[in-house]
């Protein structure tokens, strides 16, 4: 009785999660550092921490549907209006979203390969076909991915910094791709990780010049609020309201709302966070040389290198209390992705991977 769609899609299958490493290994869950889902180390903000608390003690109430107070406030940050944002149950429903609007069996969907998983599900959904286009040195190949789209094709996906290569094309390059596409290809630009560029590409004036573009971010990533599922996109005023005719109603909850709109003020935690992770993916960086491992340089608060048997390195460093991300799914599988911890977190990975590197050789 289910669609064949539903019976072809493959599971997401995310960083595994400290509670179920401790029960399945018998260890301490308060020993275990997970460097697996791009997660902030340090935290969610303080501001969206007392919010969310306020925001708890009406939770008798439904939510604002319309993220009122949210909306505006973001509004005024990207010098968009209101009636141009959307916000999700993470920026994942939005991307759900756009494939119930736009999106149906036959169409094909341009995107990188490798890039995040989630968008060649969600256009797998929906019965369309994902044509994959290889990176070019880790980085999108846009002349490439130009060349891949025909008469059929009805979204393109570029994600900036690319999950999970952490690279970026130049602001140039996008603009220069985006302008090229003909006019029935509505462009995805994933922004989950631009507040850790120091100087990240700005499309808004594709929007401005009418263009089918839609960026979206996220509330997960440098905030610290990956467990309250909010994101946003900024598009044209009638793009968004095709996404408002298909999300659900109170798609996104009160203490998330509160916990976001409060987290946009605080410029202390966030600046902060962009300091330590940068720090943290030169150490990083400097140990993986010092291992005389392959990485690709990255942009973003996570790190791809080459350890040779990613699988059996992963597994090696979870039995020591180090969740890491194997990269096999991606086609990688001498690789694995690492996000940026703490000083000590990057300290006692680099040091457990070189003990478990000799112990492999």
């Amino acid at each position: 009785m289910a669609n064949p769609s539903v019976l072809d899609q493959p599971v997401y299958e995310p960083g595994k999660p400290i509670e179920d490493v401790a029960r399945e290994l018998g260890l301490d869950p308060k020993s275990i550092i997970k460097l697996a889902s791009n997660e902030n180390p340090f935290g969610p903000s303080p501001k969206a921490v007392q919010a969310a608390m306020q925001a708890l003690l009406h939770g008798e109430l439904y939510p604002d549907g319309g993220c009122f107070v949210l909306r505006n406030k973001l509004a005024t940050k990207l010098a968009f209006k209101p009636d141009e944002i959307i916000i999700g149950n993470g920026s994942n429903e939005i991307l759900e979203l756009l494939g119930h609007a736009f999106l149906k069996k036959g169409d094909e969907v341009v995107m990188g390969s490798p890039a995040f998983v989630v968008y060649k599900l969600v256009t797998r959904l929906f019965g369309a076909h994902a044509v994959e286009v290889p990176l070019k040195n880790y980085t999108h190949d846009l002349t490439a991915m130009a060349l891949a789209v025909t008469a059929k094709t009805k979204m393109v996906f570029v994600a900036s910094p690319n999950n999970p290569t952490g690279t970026v094309n130049t602001e140039a390059e996008l603009l220069a791709f985006i302008r090229s596409l003909p006019e029935h290809v509505i462009v995805v630009f994933d922004e989950a990780y631009v507040e850790y560029q120091l100087k990240a590409p700005d499309l808004s004036v594709l929007i401005r010049e009418g263009r089918k573009l839609i960026c979206l971010r996220t509330f997960s990533k440098i905030y610290g609020l990956a467990s309250l599922r909010i994101g946003y996109g900024y598009a044209a005023a009638e793009c968004i309201a095709l996404l408002n005719r298909c999300r659900q109603p109170f798609n996104v909850n009160a203490i998330g709302q509160s916990a976001a709109t409060a987290a946009l003020d605080d410029e202390v935690f966030t600046q902060q966070c962009i300091k330590d992770n940068t720090l943290g993916l030169k150490q990083l960086e400097e140990g993986f040389k010092q291992l005389g491992l392959d990485y690709v340089p990255s942009v973003a608060n996570f790190i791809l290198v080459k350890v040779g048997k990613g699988a059996v390195i992963f597994t090696a460093l979870q039995k020591r209390g180090l969740i890491v991300r194997p990269m096999a799914s991606y086609q990688l599988p001498e690789w694995i992705r690492v996000s940026v911890g703490t000083r000590e977190q990057n300290e006692k990975l680099i040091t457990v991977l070189k003990e478990e590197l000799i112990l492999l050789s």
